[in-house]
């Protein structure tokens, strides 16, 4: 039942949150190279004082893994720095590998502990486990978002050791055994609280900055979610921006009234939404302003017409019927520009064309084609 709880848990964060989990566990180069240092030191002492061969064995394993460890860290966030965005499929592999290497290392010090155990050093001994210790209070740590891997490591450092000291039925050894797996049932307890303490933190901080993206009269996005995707669309493929302005808005919000009209913006913001594809990006600017940004550009005529057809369509609102028009502006990647600024810039300068016309739309590449003062190429360095 635990498991299921945990389980419930992870799999019903979004897939947003997923990524910040995994960018998070390769956050840091710190706790592997402790790690990997305090090994080599523990490991040479023992292999001096005692002459042990698998002691010598286990240590150059746990520094072999944990170079393979750095540069599975540094090759995840040069990924990360590359277009397109991590997705949930693509972080799970990367989980899985990072899983891999921390439940290796944790065997490897739950080996070399076991080893230190049998050899009988008191010192070399206390310095293993102490070793082990500090790693599993490590993984409580770090894998608390992910708690089947903190298990397995858990069980992987202390399994060992635990199995060595309830072979010798001396009361240390036995007490020792002890020790260790109280250690463990504590770990993971704490492991447990940390995981729901976490998780709840996380998503509320995502449902925070998620209500900070959205207009709170029309419920769709606002314009500083349009700063933050439209690159990141622009950076998938070619999108069209679709810049609108209602016509005869201000005549229909004097004539019946601020609450008439913001119930007009909160059904021109419903036809937007419900015109858009699910991946589309509808974001209110301001006023009776609003873009549409379309994922697929090979349709961005056809888009247009839709626009001003749905948005035209007369409005009831309380027993009223109200008519309004609206004047659309659309600039496509990579035709008319490559970056958002420039996109937004001549979407705009079509809006004000069609404006100029009284409604309708008007492509940004049609007013390249009618001024033979626009080099051709304007629209492509930008």
């Amino acid at each position: 039942m635990l498991f299921n709880r945990m389980e419930s848990g992870r799999a019903s964060i979004s897939d947003a949150v997923y990524v910040e989990v995994i960018t998070g566990l390769h956050g840091t180069t710190m706790p592997n190279i402790l790690a990997a240092a305090c090994l080599a030191m523990v490991g040479a002492i023992t292999t001096y004082e005692t002459g042990d061969l698998v002691t010598a064995a286990l240590t150059v394993a746990g520094i072999v893994v944990a170079i393979v460890r750095l540069f599975e860290i540094f090759a995840f966030r040069r990924r990360l720095a590359r277009a397109p965005q991590l997705g949930r499929a693509e972080g799970a592999r990367w989980e899985r590998r990072y899983v891999a290497g921390t439940v290796v290392t944790a065997l490897i010090l739950g080996l070399f502990a076991a080893r230190s155990i049998v050899l009988g050093d008191a010192l070399c001994c206390v310095m293993a486990i102490g070793i082990g210790f500090g790693f599993g209070a490590g993984v409580v740590a770090r894998l608390a978002l992910r708690p089947v891997a903190a298990l397995l490591d858990l069980i992987a450092i202390a399994a060992p050791a635990a199995i060595v000291t309830f072979m010798q039925p001396d009361l240390r050894h036995v007490g020792l055994g002890l020790l260790i797996l109280m250690y463990v049932v504590a770990s993971f307890e704490m492991v447990r609280l940390s995981f729901n303490a976490s998780i709840n933190q996380i998503t509320l901080k995502r449902q925070f900055e998620q209500l900070s993206r959205v207009d709170p009269m029309t419920g769709v996005a606002n314009r500083s979610a349009l700063a933050t995707d439209l690159p990141a669309m622009l950076a998938v493929g070619a999108i069209a921006v679709h810049t609108l302005d209602l016509d005869r808005f201000k005549e229909a919000n004097d004539r019946f009234g601020h609450p008439v009209g913001d119930a007009l913006l909160k059904q021109v913001a419903g036809r937007l939404g419900a015109i858009a594809a699910t991946d589309d990006l509808v974001v209110r600017m301001g006023g009776d302003e609003f873009v549409l940004v379309q994922r697929t550009a090979r349709d961005a005529e056809a888009m247009a017409e839709r626009i001003v057809q749905s948005i035209s369509a007369p409005y009831d609102v309380d027993g009223q019927a109200i008519e309004l028009g609206v004047s659309v502006g659309v600039a496509v990647a990579p035709d008319d520009g490559r970056t958002a600024e420039a996109l937004l810039s001549r979407s705009d300068r079509a809006l004000y064309r069609a404006k100029q016309d009284r409604g309708g739309y008007v492509l940004a590449r049609e007013l390249r084609m009618a001024d033979p003062t626009v080099p051709a190429a304007e629209g492509l360095a930008a």
